[in-house]
């Protein structure tokens, strides 16, 4: 017998609700604009064809998909009504939401559903990686089916994932976009803001869209209820550090992000900013290698790498503070209770230069230069990527610096002879599965080939439960620091953001949560 899942409120798990008053909605201010400093340019907006933090803290607020994630990190029904699961675990039926429209005007129906989600399935890391071999087809109008090739645990965690979207859009965009074999050339959702402008390199505008149909539950992390009381929301890409601080302080921003870290005590006397601590998230912090060619890719001269260094010195050239990271090797966050791990602990912060050495004559390692892609506009991985030219000469290994702008920096990472290393930061996911990196089913650039690797991810997406899988998680860490496809460093802690003080209701999940957001009148 299938099993039926129904969502209402009394079904999903309680929330807190943002805090409201009836003094603060007399003034609040719907006409209201929000003006965001923002660090980072998108290289693409297609949901699908990334997982950068400048595209998905966009994409949010203009996208829904089938599911999404609680406070939590849970995944719960966003356009879904009810499912069922067949008996094998292989088959999930899934009823749409009635009335619930396009920014166009179209209807949402299964038709759009099935083309998003096979695009998506095809072209997303997390499609190709975690779902291979499944498939959308059409019920009814309101009834679409998923069907998958082995159960998986996983399946609404992969379906409900924050970075690598999988936003459900009108069936002729799909089209248009898989004719083409283009990115999707309009971003039309059903969310509670719709695209007005990009002016690639400068700002991007949205704005409310008053047919929103929203959820009635209480809001919870990036699920329930949504609220556009903000009628304009403008990001600004601001590149300059010191730039997007004086906005913060002169008031020019409403909201700033990736603010300067040795500057941003000198916030905290400013009057009319409050500073937020996201108190969940932050990202690894990692080395990824270009595994399919070129120096890298031998083992050895990973280990190598990964045997010099120093994790503290590391972090602390990268990050100035303490506060600003933690080191530890785990790829699970340690409040991931069923994914965090210290097995990979012996592996890791060795910084044995001699023994490093030696291992690069082993490697065979014959002189070439290295080449470490790297941006400005991530001080931090900037930062990071000086540190590892400074620790290749320690071991005798040559390497250059090519410093691009950050959208160039995602173009060339594509091409594995572009690059041999580059510093990046992966925000908190919620399954391990969901860092492209590991599985070599991802095609992610760095390009990972570990069979044993995929087996063990498979392992864990086969077990009947999560308390079975943690064996398999811990021997998971290990062969990912035998292999290396990337070099954990630790992780970040959640950046402080400057906000101002009229400004209600913000909340931080792996990303900026925009709706349910006020401003209050002067």
């Amino acid at each position: 017998m299938n099993k039926l899942f129904n969502f209402s409120a009394a079904a999903l798990l309680l929330a807190a609700s943002l805090p409201w008053d009836a003094a603060l909605a007399a003034t609040v201010d719907r006409n209201a604009s929000l003006s965001i400093a923002y660090g980072n340019r998108p290289g693409t907006l297609d949901p699908y064809l990334t997982t950068n933090n400048a595209t998905s803290d966009v994409d949010r607020n203009i996208f829904e998909e089938l599911f999404t994630i609680n406070e939590k990190f849970e995944p719960v029904a966003e356009l879904v009504k009810s499912y069922t699961l067949s008996d094998d675990r292989k088959t999930y039926t899934f009823t749409l939401r009635d009335g619930i429209h396009f920014h166009n005007g179209q209807l949402l129906t299964a038709d759009d559903v099935v083309a998003s989600m096979n695009r998506w399935l095809a072209v997303s890391t997390q499609g190709k990686a975690n779902l291979a071999g499944a498939q959308f087809s059409k019920v009814d109008t309101q009834q679409v089916q998923l069907t998958l090739q082995t159960p998986s645990l996983i399946t609404l965690n992969i379906l409900a994932d924050v970075k690598n979207i999988a936003a459900i859009m009108p069936k002729s965009i799909i089209d248009e976009a898989n004719s083409s074999k283009k990115p999707v050339s309009q971003l039309i959702g059903t969310g509670p803001y719709k695209l007005a402008e990009f002016k690639q390199g400068e700002y991007l505008h949205l704005t409310r869209y008053d047919n929103y149909v929203s959820r009635s539950e209480p809001a919870s992390g990036l699920s329930g209820q949504k609220k556009a009381d903000v009628k304009d929301i403008w990001f600004r890409y601001i590149t300059d550090e010191s730039t997007r601080l004086a906005g913060a302080m002169t008031g020019e921003y409403d909201i700033v992000f990736n603010l300067p870290k040795d500057n941003i005590d000198t916030l905290q006397g400013a009057p009319e900013v409050q500073l937020y601590q996201p108190d969940s998230g932050g990202s690894l912090i990692t080395f990824l290698f270009n595994k399919n060619r070129g120096p890298f890719a031998s083992v050895k001269l990973r280990q190598a790498f990964n045997l010099a260094l120093d994790v503290h010195q590391v972090l602390l050239a990268g990050y100035s503070d303490p506060r600003f990271f933690k080191e530890d090797p785990s790829l699970g966050f340690p409040q991931q209770v069923d994914w965090y791990s210290e097995a990979g602990r012996p592996f890791w912060n060795q910084h044995k230069l001699d023994e490093a050495r030696k291992l690069v004559k082993e490697s065979g390692y014959n002189g070439e230069e290295v080449v470490i892609i790297a941006t400005k506009e991530y001080a931090e991985l900037y930062n990071l990527a000086i540190v590892a030219q400074q620790v290749l000469k320690q071991i005798g290994v040559k390497s250059r610096l090519d410093v691009y702008d950050w959208p160039t920096v995602l173009q060339r990472r594509q091409d594995p002879n572009n690059f041999d290393l580059c510093a990046l930061e992966f925000s908190m996911r919620q399954v391990l599965h969901q860092y492209p990196f590991l599985d070599s089913r991802a095609r992610f650039p760095g390009l990972s080939n570990s069979p044993e690797i995929d087996g063990v991810l498979d392992a864990i997406k086969q077990a009947p439960s999560l308390k079975e899988a943690k064996p398999l998680v811990d021997q998971l860490n290990q062969l990912s620091w035998r292999y290396l496809p990337v070099i954990v460093l630790g992780h970040t802690t959640p950046e402080p953001i400057a906000i101002k003080r009229n400004i209600h209701g913000y909340q931080d999940l792996i990303g900026p949560v925009l709706w349910n957001i006020s401003v209050s009148a002067p």
